[in-house]
């Protein structure tokens, strides 16, 4: 009949309403403010209305959030940095703002483009945090950030971002996405023992 619409509306706002008032109580002194609490207000259990006290209270963010891109580079033996970019600069082709700008390495003697980026910008007001980038990276060396607090009062100097403010350790891509790294290292090693295996077989019929 006319109404049974509105009035089904209004019981599910008035069961949300009451079931924020019991889940309070269920979880006094645990549910704000408290890992175990938080946890459970990002889950699907929760129950009723609440209101995050940011920012002193923040709700981690899902594993496949994306914000701004950052670039990984990985830690040598003798404590170098080592890019995982080559400036090859598709990021830059399928970026649908076109926010993105490489500056490539040259050799000093020869001139000849080197693959490793010498500057790496990215002006974060006009990304749209798609992921193009990183879905398209053919070396896994451009990774998006879970990092959202990034406001400032000089967004013409300090929200372009250049090389060192984007990167970052591949130890810190593998805390903020444990799955998509154990993913992909788990794929490196397949491909580099598919290639070993390969080597190792040519080299044994050549000894032959």
């Amino acid at each position: 009949m006319y109404g049974n619409g509105i009035l089904a509306g209004m019981m599910v706002t008035i069961k949300r309403f009451v079931a924020t008032y019991v889940d309070d109580l269920r979880m006094i002194g645990r549910r704000y403010y408290n890992p175990a609490g938080i946890e459970y207000r990002r889950s699907k259990d929760t129950k009723g209305i609440f209101t995050v006290q940011y920012p002193e209270e923040k709700l981690p963010v899902p594993e496949e959030f994306r914000f701004i891109p950052f670039l990984v580079y990985e830690v040598q033996e003798d404590g170098t940095h080592q890019d995982r970019c080559t400036s090859c600069g598709i990021c830059a082709k399928v970026c649908p703002p076109q926010c993105i700008w490489i500056e490539q390495t040259t050799h000093p003697e020869t001139g000849r483009p080197v693959p490793e980026p010498v500057e790496f910008f990215i002006d974060i007001d006009i990304c749209m945090n798609c992921g193009y980038c990183a879905e398209y990276c053919p070396f896994d060396a451009i990774k998006m950030d879970h990092n959202y607090e990034l406001g400032s009062y000089d967004r013409h100097a300090y929200h372009i971002f250049n090389k060192e403010r984007l990167s970052r350790p591949v130890e810190y891509y593998a805390e903020i996405r444990p799955d998509n790294y154990a993913r992909e290292e788990a794929i490196r090693r397949e491909k580099e023992a598919k290639k070993a295996a390969a080597e190792a077989a040519r080299a044994a019929k050549a000894a032959e």
